[in-house]
């Protein structure tokens, strides 16, 4: 009696748990949008984000803005010496994800919202639908010229955000002990920079 309690208890729970899954974006758009010119004139960093959830067509064509494939093994970004060294993960409401840029695809690396752990202090983070988070491979680069990379891809979304009308901002300040754990990085991964991104208020 009390071992079937026990699994009637299981099977109830996780039937009530919801699991994160890869996601497949739907191709980006890469023609479009508003010229150049005009989102430079308007882009700027936002705090003021409201809460609502951004399409997967949004999300595509931020991430292949970001740091997608535009030629053949070639990247919207530089990286130095083509080493590619650098992974966007993105953290949602619920779950993380690492962009398969490849693919175009969103693999699932952890279950829940922790969204709070892309920041140190920053409240406005916790409950912005979207956080892309840049962690670096050390192996690959261990010097600052990465640094330039992760610039270069974070530019590419300020303006496609810029474009779309969308709020963003480019932070440092990020909880890299607790992100270590909850982007299940290696011992050659940093996390460096994170940018916010949503709707304006």
């Amino acid at each position: 009696m009390k071992r079937t309690l026990i699994v009637t208890t299981i099977i109830l729970a996780l039937a009530t748990t919801t699991f994160a899954a890869d996601i497949t974006l739907p191709p980006p758009q890469k023609t479009g949008g508003k010229p150049i010119f005009d989102a430079i004139n308007e882009r700027q960093s936002t705090r003021s984000l409201d809460e609502s959830a951004l399409d997967n067509q949004t999300l595509s064509d931020l991430l292949w803005a970001g740091f997608g494939y535009n030629r053949e093994n070639k990247r919207t970004a530089p990286s130095p010496k083509d080493l590619q060294e650098t992974d966007i993960y993105v953290i949602l409401k619920e779950g993380v994800y690492i962009y398969d840029a490849k693919n175009n695809k969103l693999l699932e690396k952890n279950t829940g919202d922790f969204r709070k752990d892309a920041t140190i202090s920053q409240d406005f983070v916790k409950t912005a639908p979207v956080n892309f988070i840049f962690v670096v491979d050390k192996s690959k680069e261990s010097g600052h010229t990465a640094y330039f990379s992760v610039g270069a891809i974070a530019e590419n979304i300020y303006l496609v955000a810029a474009s779309k009308g969308l709020g963003t901002v480019l932070r440092t300040s990020i909880n890299k002990d607790a992100l270590r754990k909850t982007l299940k990085l290696n011992a050659n991964q940093e996390a460096v920079a994170g940018q916010t991104i949503g709707k304006k208020k």
